[in-house]
């Protein structure tokens, strides 16, 4: 093998060493070893030695796909050269300089060319500086790697693809909240301190808060990004200085994965040669119901999901108004947009399809003054308020519900009841098995004993779990008169933002100045 250069062996040449080793060449069987840094290493410097070339410099990239050229050490390499400090490049093999067989070509076949570079692939006989049948057949070898690194994609992707339909995170980042179990990687344990952030992400989300006032006011109370949490440097520069994103926000009020259910496949790459990542489709996601502890329970993510549906992500100069989001014109069924003051103070509308289409006159411009809007609003909201909801009413038999089916003290004076009477008679039990084995009983009179007691233990169990189903009930219906009280409060004393987004699903205005609001709800039955 180390004979093929006795024609060029009297030049000294300034020699650089390459050296890569990826995560799926440690997935060969039995080649670990041969492929290893430092068998590369030993192997080339001795070829170095026995023919007498000077050594500039040995450029390794360990942990390095071999599917692109975007690796430190060669770059270093590409630089070296370019500057006039190499003109000879040695690698094992030719996988070793890469396995896209397209790229590869480009720098063994033109690139050193032009550059005068002499590049030899040992163990595969390759030198470009002789005339020689091997490098006739380099570019069938390196179409043999670059089918090699994708027919190992494909078994990478599969495996992993089966791990996520049964549930398992296979990550490499876990998302905010979580972390692997340190008992199973695979499955993910709330981060203590982060799921407190995203529990109160979603508790300013359900106050009425848009996405850009929740970033801000996590920015403002100096709450720690996941890059500051983690030492994360793979990130923006804002998001490592502790300045919080509306993007960053929304994806974590929109994501099941808080739920308890495992979602995966979210993104993938374009291909086994191409490293950037797309969105897929949401047909496309693995989704995998219960798979780990809810850091927010579903009827709080589907009313947060509602309030946010007319929240848009909008500049910090924006101010929203009580209704914004909520308006659309009736003629054309698009949006209308609240602009912003006046030099005067007076605000106006305008229907975003005229202001795209202003000059094929495709819709009007609807341009109302919106403080007048908003007042009209307010006073249908009392009359309505007149005519279908008395506040005390509403409290009143609200709380006499609450008060009727809540025994809370007596119920969970039974569960504990319970658990007593199951520890006592699996005590029982046992004394009674050890009585059998001791021969103080018979077997028969050990059977009949036990199924009794088996089938007493499992009626407590079943009334346990019917006490703890009433008490999770009685819970519920506590939450329900306490929101329901605070509703009542903004809707009738001081309607706010987060009341109307309840309470009104949208509002239609016509060119003729009427007004149709359609609400959240069909029937009063108060």
């Amino acid at each position: 093998m180390y004979n093929l250069l006795n024609e060029v062996k009297q030049i000294i040449f300034n020699v650089a060493i390459y050296i890569r080793l990826s995560k799926e060449d440690l997935d060969k069987t039995g080649d670990v070893d041969s492929l290893s840094v430092n068998n590369q290493k030993t192997v080339l410097m001795d070829y170095v030695r026995r023919h007498g070339y000077t050594l500039v410099d040995i450029y390794i990239d360990d942990g390095y796909t071999g599917t692109n050229f975007n690796r430190p050490g060669f770059k270093k390499m590409i630089k070296d050269i370019e500057n006039g400090k190499v003109d000879m490049v040695i690698t094992k093999d030719l996988s070793r300089l890469g396995r896209d067989y397209i790229a590869t070509g480009e720098y063994v076949e033109k690139y050193f060319p032009l550059h005068n570079i002499r590049y030899v692939a040992l163990l595969d006989g390759i030198d470009t500086f002789l005339d020689s049948s091997n490098n006739d057949i380099a570019p069938f070898r390196a179409v043999l790697n670059d089918i090699y690194s994708r027919d190992n994609s494909k078994k990478i992707r599969t495996a992993l693809r089966t791990m996520q339909e049964k549930g398992k995170w296979v990550g490499g980042c876990a998302p905010f909240g979580y972390m692997p179990d340190p008992k199973n990687k695979n499955h993910l344990v709330p981060n203590e301190n982060e799921a407190k952030i995203v529990k109160e992400i979603f508790r300013l989300a359900v106050n009425g808060m848009t996405y850009c006032q929740i970033k801000d006011k996590l920015t403002k109370e100096n709450v720690p990004t996941m890059s500051l949490l983690r030492d994360t440097k793979r990130v923006g520069e804002k998001a490592r200085k502790g300045i919080w994103s509306s993007k960053t926000v929304k994806g974590i009020l929109s994501n099941e994965l808080y739920l308890g259910d495992m979602v995966q496949n979210r993104r993938s790459r374009i291909s086994y040669k191409i490293r950037k990542i797309v969105p897929n489709d949401k047909d496309k996601w693995i989704i995998v119901k219960n798979t780990h502890e809810p850091l927010v329970d579903k009827r709080t993510f589907d009313k947060v999901q509602k309030i946010l549906k007319n929240c848009k992500v909008r500049p910090n100069k924006k101010v929203y108004r009580l209704l914004d989001g909520l308006l659309y014109c009736g003629n054309c069924k698009h949006k209308i947009s609240i602009c912003k003051p006046t030099k005067t103070g007076k605000t106006y509308m305008v229907c975003n399809y005229y202001r795209m289409y202003s000059k094929q006159h495709l819709c009007t411009s609807h341009s109302f003054n919106y403080d007048s809007l908003e007042q009209i609003i307010l006073m249908q909201f009392k009359e309505i308020s007149k005519k279908y909801l008395n506040y005390s009413n509403i409290l009143e038999k609200t709380k006499m519900y609450y008060e009727n089916v809540s025994n809370q003290n007596e119920k969970l004076g039974r569960y504990t009841d319970i658990d007593r009477e199951i520890e006592k008679n699996k005590e029982q039990l046992d004394k009674m098995y050890l009585d059998k084995l001791e021969e103080k009983i018979t077997e028969e009179m050990f059977t009949r004993i036990s199924n009794k007691l088996g089938y007493k233990i499992k009626k407590l169990e079943e009334e346990k779990k019917e006490i703890s189903k009433y008490i999770n009930k009685n819970q519920n219906i506590k939450d329900s008169y306490e929101e329901c009280v605070k509703l009542i409060d903004e809707f009738i004393n001081k309607p706010t933002r987060s009341a109307m987004l309840k309470f009104i699903r949208h509002i239609e205005i016509y060119d003729n100045k009427n007004i149709n609001i359609y609400f959240n709800f069909t029937k009063l039955n108060f």
